[in-house]
């Protein structure tokens, strides 16, 4: 509940983009946008050990879950994957269902 938005994600995302070891990652409730998650997925694809990925109740719709579901392969580790209360339509959660496929451990 910081309310970080896309710029705040943009730039958590430049810190993380280090952090290969990220294991648990929770931004509900921050305001982030189809920007900010597009920005995020590129930490959420090189980070092989994220077993919990929580982008509840943000702002972020169809464009946004798309460019998750382009990395969501590359997460061989992800668990738990939580896009409730955003404004993902049948065009994002189709995308995000090819994107799953490489999540074994969901």
């Amino acid at each position: 509940d910081n309310e970080i938005g896309d710029e705040g994600a943009g730039r958590l995302a430049g810190v993380l983009g280090g952090c290969l070891a990220l294991a648990h990652l929770d931004l509900r409730a921050n305001q982030v946008g189809d920007e900010g998650v597009g920005r995020l997925a590129g930490v959420v694809g090189h980070s092989r050990a994220l077993a919990c990925l929580c982008l509840r109740d943000n702002a972020f719709g169809d464009e946004g879950a798309g460019r998750l579901a382009e990395v969501l392969g590359e997460c061989k580790a992800l668990a738990h994957l939580d896009l409730g209360g955003n404004v993902i339509g049948d065009e994002g959660v189709g995308r995000l269902a090819e994107g799953m496929g490489g999540c074994t451990a969901l």
